[in-house]
This record gives C-alpha cells, sequence and structure tokens, in this order.
C-alpha cells in the first residue's frame, strides 16, 4: 500500500534513490563512522520535512530511499545532509569545533533517480546490494 502525504493544500507521493560517496572512497575513514552517521543522516532529513524510508551505508557509498515533500528541490535537499552531515563529522571526530571552510567529507555530486512505481524493486536493489558488495570486498582481500 502506497502511503499518500499530505501538504495543506496538496497530496504527494515523491520519493528518490539517491547515492554519493565520501571524498576518494576512503573506505577505512568511513567504515568507522558508519554507525554515527545513519543517525546524523535521518536527523537531517528530519529537519527538513523528509524521510528516509530505505537506507543503507555501504563501504565506500550511501544508499537513500528518502521521501522528499515536492516545496523543496532534491539537490537542496541532498547538498543540505551532504553538507550539514560534513560539519558534524568534523566537529565529532575530526577535532575541529570552528573554521570549517574547505572541510570535504563528501565528493562533490551525486546520482539521484525518481522511484515512482518501483519503489520495492528499488527497496529490495538496497537491501541486497549489501551483500553483494561485502563479497566484492572479500575478493578484492584474496589479492591483497
Amino acid at each position: 500500500m502506497k502511503i499518500i502525504n499530505s501538504l495543506s493544500h496538496s497530496k504527494w507521493e515523491c520519493m528518490f534513490h539517491v547515492t554519493w560517496i565520501p571524498k576518494y572512497r576512503k573506505k577505512k575513514t568511513y567504515g568507522k563512522l558508519r554507525k554515527y552517521l545513519g543517525k546524523t543522516l535521518r536527523e537531517l532529513a528530519k529537519q527538513k520535512e523528509c524521510e528516509v524510508l530505505e537506507g543503507h551505508l555501504m563501504s565506500d557509498h550511501v544508499h537513500m530511499l528518502i521521501s522528499i515533500p515536492p516545496k523543496y528541490a532534491v539537490a537542496q535537499v541532498v547538498g543540505f545532509i551532504k553538507g550539514k552531515s560534513a560539519i558534524a563529522v568534523a566537529r565529532n571526530f575530526g577535532g575541529r569545533t570552528k573554521n570549517f571552510t574547505g572541510q570535504h567529507f563528501w565528493a562533490r555530486g551525486y546520482h539521484v533517480s525518481t522511484v515512482g512505481r518501483d519503489e520495492e524493486a528499488i527497496r529490495r536493489y538496497i537491501k541486497k546490494h549489501e551483500e553483494v558488495d561485502k563479497r566484492h570486498d572479500q575478493q578484492m582481500n584474496l589479492f591483497d
């Protein structure tokens, strides 16, 4: 059953599959922060009246199924989440309390696709992708 959200003068169902990566895909650094980032990304989404419906922090990228009200642009929400989470990482793990200029935790850009009526397929893909990624990492470790 689809969840139809509403604002004062509209009903909406806007879901997006969004992915992005940490700068330089630093797996070791990013791996230590995964638990912290999950909660942080969900809280930041709520600040923009959005909801993370499904999300996985992979070893080197973020997958997110997010519901965004039509009054916000996807770029605005993703930029807000990436920017504020980078500041939070710098504050809590980088020993920085001010002067955040030049801090780049996330790489520039992101990928987004509308979900439309394929929501269940996207949910399955996000859940299964973690297993595939783990197998790939294990195979790569064999050659180290």
